[in-house]
């Protein structure tokens, strides 16, 4: 083989190289897609800086943690939920989605209140104590105080359900980076509402939100996860 034979195959290597590179920096940078529950094909995507990510990794560590939305919405009680005053220094799961979901929202949530329940089993109640797991409707108009609450009863009575104005809903999630839109009327007539299905955690020590799980999460990424989630640190 000549040199510039040569030579001319090292720059084409090195090439394909630095582009394979490239295209791995953009799927780690890529947030999980958004979509409708019960639907694979609405969908955007939200681009964050992560420091861990994988198809077999549910969880991603964010370089640059979210901040708190600023958000006073109503509980299950019908009374005023400030969501920073009320979690302040207290390790927070939220969630964005509504209670007539066919799928990934009873799934997530359901998900989360069983490893909560087996962790429960393994730490002293005083660790679990200060755990907030909110969940934030994406259908206000249907889902009252009353509806989530009887919703959330059936899950772990314990979970912060919360509606309002679903402008202002609206708003909070995008500072999370997850997208979502007015619920509409599908073909067959149902009512449905499409949102980002991450959840994020919020340190106890910082207030920030430093790690997200997508919807492939199981009972057995966040049991595994929930008791350094209590701390604040990196699952």
């Amino acid at each position: 083989m000549s040199k510039s034979t040569k030579d001319t195959k090292d720059t084409r290597q090195t090439r394909q190289t630095r582009q394979t590179y490239a295209v791995g920096a953009l799927l780690v940078a890529a947030v999980v897609g958004l979509s409708a529950c019960g639907s694979e094909d609405a969908s955007t995507t939200s681009v964050v800086e992560v420091s861990e990510a994988g198809p077999t990794k549910a969880s991603t560590v964010l370089d640059q943690p979210f901040v708190k939305p600023d958000l006073v919405l109503t509980d299950t009680e019908g009374k005023p939920y400030d969501l920073r005053k009320e979690t302040k220094g207290k390790p927070t799961l939220i969630y964005f989605g509504y209670t007539n979901c066919p799928d990934v929202c009873p799934l997530t949530m359901n998900n989360i209140a069983v490893a909560k329940k087996e962790v429960s089993k393994k730490l002293p109640k005083s660790e679990l104590a200060n755990l907030r797991i909110v969940f934030v409707t994406t259908d206000p108009e249907r889902d009252t105080p009353a509806e989530l609450g009887k919703w959330l009863k059936g899950i772990d009575p314990e979970i912060v359900g919360l509606t309002g104005d679903f402008d202002k809903i609206q708003a909070g999630a995008l500072e999370l980076h997850i997208s979502i839109a007015p619920p509409t009327k599908d073909k067959n007539g149902e009512t449905v509402s499409e949102h980002g299905t991450q959840v994020i955690a919020f340190s106890p020590k910082t207030d920030a939100g430093y790690v997200l799980y997508d919807k492939s999460a199981t009972v057995q990424d966040y049991e595994k996860d929930l008791p350094k989630l209590l701390k604040g640190a990196k699952p």
